[in-house]
């Protein structure tokens, strides 16, 4: 059976912030701390649960990084899993990398090692340009 959605006042409030933040991934703390800033008091369970609904309905997408709680995305239509993420370190921010030479990389340990990236999960680490000017 098919569960009922319903559009309430939160919902609409957070999936606004989350398209506001989409150049970032986004955790729980992150986004209620936005929130707050906007003078949106939203509990924290709250967010929580939407974010899982929101991922359920495709709108983020869900995943775990190294040391870190679950992040969020939000995706815009975009096909995330055709192409390769960077994260600063620094400030946080989500890069998305679509490069030949990544792709190549892909195909090298596809053809040569027997594995097969995947793409969704696959995070690279670093400063981006902003933060290494620092």
């Amino acid at each position: 059976m098919d569960k009922i959605q319903y559009k309430t006042k939160q919902k609409t409030i957070i999936e606004n912030a989350v398209r506001k933040m989409c150049q970032e991934h986004i955790t729980v703390d992150s986004l209620v701390g936005t929130l707050n800033d906007m003078g949106e008091k939203v509990g924290r369970t709250t967010v929580y649960r939407c974010l899982e609904r929101l991922a359920d309905e495709g709108v983020v997408r869900k995943y775990v990084t190294a040391g870190e709680s679950a992040c969020y995305q939000y995706i815009n239509g975009e096909k995330c899993q055709e192409h390769f993420h960077l994260k600063c370190e620094d400030c946080g921010r989500l890069i998305h990398i679509e490069c030949d030479k990544m792709e190549t990389l892909s195909m090298h340990i596809s053809e040569h090692h027997g594995f097969c990236i995947n793409k969704l999960k696959t995070v690279l680490y670093g400063l981006c340009e902003e933060c290494a000017a620092k």
